[in-house]
């Protein structure tokens, strides 16, 4: 048989459950989607095919992601938070360095 709880125990369990559930309502909404995160290649390729890989360093994010487009690619780093990727070597996929909104490296593989 279980024990009674007495008026204190029920009015502590109440509060304590009024408490979780303030703590739950009072979470920020969540903020805008992230960035695109990388693109698949196509037969056409990518107008960055005709750059040099250094010729994205130091232009603005967005402007190497439209240069990209066709090309595989991925963003490693953006402002000193490394993103998990796969350890397969593909020659034609380039990886991104973003800091402050522009590419800062760019590796291959």
């Amino acid at each position: 048989m279980l024990p009674r709880l007495t008026r204190t125990g029920r009015l502590a369990g109440a509060a304590a459950g009024a408490a979780m559930l303030t703590a739950c309502a009072s979470e920020p909404p969540p903020g805008p989607p992230p960035p695109p995160m990388g693109g698949a290649a196509t037969p056409q390729g990518c107008a960055a095919d005709k750059l040099a890989d250094d010729a994205l360093v130091g232009k603005p994010e967005a402007e190497a992601i439209a240069l990209l487009d066709g090309c595989a690619w991925r963003i490693g780093q953006r402002d000193a938070q490394q993103f998990p990727g796969t350890m397969d070597y593909r020659p034609d996929r380039r990886t991104l360095g973003i800091a402050g909104g522009l590419v800062v490296w760019v590796k291959r593989g």
